[in-house]
């Protein structure tokens, strides 16, 4: 059995013994446990979205501090927590929605609470018991780092390191790639997800975060970066959006909503203008040549009330029954729309902006490699279709997609690792022999 690393009292100052790791998959729920600090003892309002903790099987040392990516939409938190009976423990991944901060708030509350009790009834080991070793640490970054530091200095009651929020990005993500297996993959229709190895020869590659909106960074080298581009319409673009057209509460509800929806009642096709493919430059039928193309045609056409519907079939009034133009003449009023179908199209002509942005930076700086992180993924097969698809598509094949299994978590993440010693890592993740 691997000797175990000391623990080091300081923020981060940690390595992480990833020997053995893997991602834990539509895990039920875990019964409470008295020992240590424990996930099952401090569920709480947050989302795991994917459901998929890390398990560290070999890694022993004690984690002086939990991670909290607070972006401007969601906000991301990471710990650690003894697993069982074992030795080893694993990685916690949940979210809130940045909006209801006190619930973030009240959860990481229980987190702190839980681990100083662990502390003093003693599942701590008592070589950590010295008082600087008591404390604990919040590690944070993201915007809300900054928007919120007094307010979690003062109901936490405990110390924050802040963090650069590209270069947790970075190393959250290196870490991925380089560590974890069963991470990192290349999506499409005919082989969703397959899976790529963890390698150590990753440089120069782009990220492109999307959150609530796009950053595009190249990366040469371990922390070496520049943002080389963004973009505004990004995750808060088709939430705003879709939140003013449907009656959906949640990202997750928009979401659903658009894998039950059919964009063609809405998007003008090529098929549509042509009335087939137009292969001279390489258009198939189903090539949205309009995103919402179609919709002004049928506004003008319609004689209904201006409504969608929503996933209920219930309808949501926007506007009155008749509308009278600037000059005093009749217009008819829009069409109806059902919110599920408004939901993909608007989901696709995001994502595709932005996949044609990527490549074209991609193009720029002669980047292979192409990730894409940030929770507005979140796994959601349209999306990282819609992705891989205009990679593929604008650089006729060269450049690959890739995504990963934890892609809204790389901040978060990143922070937790921030302050790790050289040398950390699968391949010198132990202490070395005395």
């Amino acid at each position: 059995m691997p000797s175990s690393p000391r623990s080091i009292p300081y923020p981060g100052a940690i390595r992480i013994n990833v020997q053995g790791a893997f991602i834990v998959d539509d895990e039920p729920s875990r019964p409470p446990s008295s020992v240590g600090l424990r996930t099952a003892d401090i569920n709480g309002g947050g989302k795991n979205t994917h459901n998929r903790d890390i398990v560290l099987p070999y890694h022993t040392a004690d984690v002086s501090h939990i991670a909290v990516d607070i972006g401007g939409s969601l906000a991301k938190l990471v710990y650690f927590t003894r697993d069982g009976d074992s030795i080893g423990g694993r990685l916690n991944f949940t979210m809130f929605e940045t909006e209801n901060v006190e619930d973030l708030f009240a959860f990481m509350s229980k987190l702190i609470s839980a681990k100083r009790q662990s502390i003093s009834d003693g599942s701590v080991d008592a070589e950590t018991t010295s008082t600087e070793r008591k404390k604990v640490y919040i590690m944070a970054t993201g915007g809300g780092a900054y928007k919120f530091y007094d307010r979690m200095r003062k109901e936490l009651d405990v110390e924050i390191w802040r963090e650069d929020e590209m270069e947790c990005l970075i190393v959250g993500l290196d870490f991925f790639i380089t560590e974890i297996p069963t991470e990192v993959f290349t999506y499409s229709e005919q082989n969703p997800m397959s899976f790529v190895d963890a390698k150590a020869d990753i440089y120069p590659y782009l990220l492109v975060n999307i959150g609530s909106g796009v950053s595009l960074i190249m990366v040469s080298g371990p922390r070496q970066f520049k943002r080389i581009g963004g973009s505004s319409l990004g995750g808060g673009t088709l939430w705003g959006l879709l939140s003013l057209l449907t009656g959906a509460k949640s990202f997750d509800e928009m979401l659903d909503m658009a894998a039950n929806g059919d964009n063609t009642n809405v998007d003008m096709l090529v098929g549509d203008i042509y009335g087939s493919d137009y292969g001279r430059i390489g258009l198939k039928s189903t090539t949205i040549a309009s995103s919402f193309g179609k919709v002004f045609k049928k506004r003008l056409e319609s004689a209904d009330g201006v409504q969608i519907s929503d996933q209920t079939g219930n309808s949501v009034e926007l506007y009155g029954a008749s509308h009278e133009h600037e000059d005093g003449e009749d217009v008819a009023p829009p069409a109806r729309f059902r919110a599920e179908d408004i939901s993909r199209s608007l989901l696709y002509a995001v994502s595709n902006n932005i996949g044609q942005i990527a490549y074209l930076q991609a193009q720029r700086y002669n980047l292979e490699h192409i990730y894409f992180g940030g929770s507005f993924i979140r796994g959601h097969p349209q999306t990282m279709n819609t992705l891989s698809y205009a990679i593929n598509f604008w650089s006729n094949g060269e450049k690959k997609a890739f995504f990963l299994r934890h892609e809204g978590y790389l901040g978060a993440v990143g922070a937790f690792l921030k302050r790790q010693p050289t040398g950390w890592g699968r391949r010198n993740s132990m202490e070395e022999k005395r």
